[in-house]
């Protein structure tokens, strides 16, 4: 009865119209985070090498920029050395195909760099944002690649190495063409918002014989971290599913399109900021920073839980954050999978994670 109370709500909601975002941060609790977010970009500074890259690694110098950048303190290029220096430390990784990347996971890291270098200098690094962009387009699985519309990784992005695509990468390069601008008419939404349906957990819209009915995410059409049913149906989990939702939002799903009422209700039955819904600890602060720039985008300044309780996403998002920070302004997860112990990347995430959350709450622009 409460599940059938609570998609009747949902659904009302969404056809009465997208709701005008309210700030849901209490003024004293704004400050606090505002002050967490200084105390982690100071620590941040002081990890910064003297060729200005942050562990000389492209994806943890873009996230680290973008922190600065997009932070209530809207640090951009003329700021000083330590901005300068990391934004031509990255410019100076640009290949001749247009990727800014290391030996490793160009997409991902490109991705990174351009929403960075868009961020504190658009107008400066015009050149080697355009030949980002032209870098994640052609990278697409379509039929240039050869892929025909009915091949489950059409209109996918991944991190191309192993060349099979998936939701996380795929996020960041919506993510990073949104944020930079990228022609809004271009196809490359459509044919993304293809394989992001093909990740969902909802048959009537998934053509993929895996999927089920939850309407959740998984990392890509048949393939879950979180593991699998009885049946062999992929389970869904948190940071795939906001990623998801994020992605239906930037390829212009609405929000009474019936992928996204899936997905919210997903969200809704599993809304906790304690843990990783599905992994526990595993990546829980790359979920945190996902869950934090989905709920931006979808624009809702309140979430109903499984209790039909509405809750004030960022005021809990930030409280749980600033009870985590450390007192020399750091963050760092105990599982070390996926470099979260690594103090550099996860206070980055936090960081991220907080700037989205007071820019969702009206605290800054």
């Amino acid at each position: 009865m409460f599940a059938r109370s609570l998609t009747l709500a949902l659904v009302a909601a969404f056809v009465a119209g997208p709701a005008v975002a309210a700030p849901t941060l209490d003024p004293a609790v704004a400050e606090k985070a505002k002050g967490a977010v200084d105390k982690g970009l100071h620590f941040l500074r002081g990890l910064q090498e003297k060729n200005g890259s942050y562990g000389n690694h492209v994806g943890l110098t873009a996230m680290t920029l973008l922190a600065f950048a997009e932070s209530h303190r809207a640090y951009n290029y003329g700021d000083g050395p330590f901005v300068q220096a990391a934004a031509d430390w990255l410019a100076a990784q640009k290949r001749a195909d247009g990727a800014i990347t290391g030996d490793a996971t160009p997409t991902y890291n490109t991705a990174l760099a351009i929403m960075a270098l868009q961020a504190v200098d658009k107008k400066k690094f015009a050149n080697e944002i355009a030949g980002g962009q032209k870098f994640l387009v052609k990278f697409q699985s379509d039929e240039e690649q050869k892929y025909e519309p009915s091949h489950k990784f059409y209109g996918g992005i991944g991190y191309g190495g192993d060349e099979r695509p998936d939701l996380s990468n795929l996020q960041y390069a919506l993510e990073a063409l949104k944020k930079t601008d990228y022609d809004p008419e271009s196809d490359v939404w459509a044919k993304a918002q293809t394989f992001v349906s093909r990740c969902q957990n909802r048959s009537e819209s998934n053509d993929q014989g895996w999927a089920g009915d939850d309407g959740g995410f998984v990392y890509a059409p048949g393939q879950s971290p979180a593991g699998q049913t009885k049946d062999g149906k992929f389970l869904s989990y948190g940071a795939m599913s906001f990623a998801g939702l994020k992605s239906l939002m930037f390829t212009k799903a609405k929000k009474d399109d019936p992928r996204v009422q899936a997905v919210w209700q997903w969200i809704s039955k599993n809304y906790d900021f304690s843990q990783h819904p599905g992994m526990g600890t595993t990546s829980y602060f790359y979920y945190l920073q996902t869950a934090a720039g989905a709920l931006e985008a979808f624009g809702e300044p309140t979430v109903p839980d499984e209790k039909g309780r509405k809750r004030a996403w960022a005021a809990d998002l930030a409280n749980r954050l600033m009870s985590l920070q450390k007192a020399d302004g750091s963050w760092t997860n105990e599982n070390p999978k996926y470099w979260e112990n690594n103090p550099l990347l996860a206070t980055t995430r936090a960081v991220i994670s907080l700037n989205h959350t007071l820019r969702a709450a009206g605290v800054h622009p």
